[in-house]
């Protein structure tokens, strides 16, 4: 899990800032170049044992926590993509679907989707029968026939639903 808190030192972009997800790989690597050379940034970065240990709902809410403490400066108001109300020493304006409605979130968005892409690279160096280099960990068919296959890697989460059947079912991972 990979949450990025950021605040805009300009608000002018040449490539295109958008949810994450609408744009391509291309696309998102462009506009992560230019938006590190415009914004202050933080990171916040939650393993898969913590996530099997607390669910992806509080995972959620520590890397976005961990990201704001990262961004070393206290905003005046935080706008927060969705309803994870996460206490911040400042105002919350929580916006549903955010990575298409603020400029702020769509730009954390594809900071935070760069990042575990790059992380998810490293993973296919370590581990690349399972073809972590070409669907970056989701669950797409060639992902999951992958799993099938070799059963889960160490870092698969064993609360993931097909590794959570699988490993209740054999009971050998």
């Amino acid at each position: 899990m990979v949450a990025c808190a950021l605040c805009l030192r300009e608000a002018s972009f040449n490539h295109r800032i958008d949810d994450s997800k609408k744009l391509t790989p291309r696309m998102r690597f462009l506009a992560y170049g230019e938006i590190i050379t415009k914004a202050l940034i933080g990171i916040g970065i939650v393993n898969e044992k913590i996530i099997d240990r607390i669910n992806i709902y509080n995972a959620t809410k520590r890397a976005m926590r961990e990201a704001l403490r990262d961004l070393k400066i206290r905003p005046d108001i935080l706008f927060v993509d969705g309803r994870i109300d996460l206490r911040a020493p400042c105002e919350e304006k929580h916006i549903i679907r955010g990575d298409s409605k603020s400029l702020s979130i769509a730009c954390a968005s594809i900071i935070a989707k760069v990042t575990r892409d790059k992380i998810m690279l490293k993973y296919h160096e370590k581990f690349p029968r399972y073809g972590f280099a070409r669907h970056k960990g989701y669950g797409t068919k060639e992902h999951m026939r992958l799993l099938l296959k070799h059963g889960p890697s160490p870092i698969h989460r064993r609360s993931f639903n097909p590794v959570k059947r699988m490993v209740g079912a054999t009971n050998r991972y």
